[in-house]
């Protein structure tokens, strides 16, 4: 059986879908308006495959707009960020790779929402 873990965030929710040794699989939603902080991690490389909705994610600095279809890969230690701006939830499938998945592993630079 598969239990589905789910948090709230200020700028949406994430549910973590298989949680192995080897990698992490989640769902992440941003609500309208929301975005993640500025952040990078040490142990572990994402890849986000947007699967509805519209994001500006921003990869060391550079911002792009990503539509559903499209995937972006995300090296460890590489600064990121994904924002909102629409007015429908944009939602994403994040598999983690690596040697560690755990929150402690985000290292933030900018956040909205005043999180160390």
């Amino acid at each position: 059986m598969i239990s589905i873990e789910n948090e709230e965030r200020p700028w949406g929710r994430f549910f973590v879908i298989h949680d192995q040794p080897k990698y992490k699989l989640k769902r992440i939603e941003v609500d309208p308006g929301g975005r993640l902080s500025y952040q990078y991690h040490y142990k572990r490389s994402e890849a986000w495959t947007i699967i509805d909705g519209v994001g500006d994610i921003t990869l060391n600095g550079v911002t792009k707009e990503y539509k559903a279809g499209e995937t972006i890969l995300i090296p460890q230690g590489v600064k990121h960020r994904i924002e909102n701006k629409k007015s429908e939830k944009v939602v994403f499938i994040e598999v983690q790779t690596g040697t560690y998945f755990g929150e402690d592993d985000i290292v933030r630079i900018e956040d909205d929402y005043n999180r160390v």
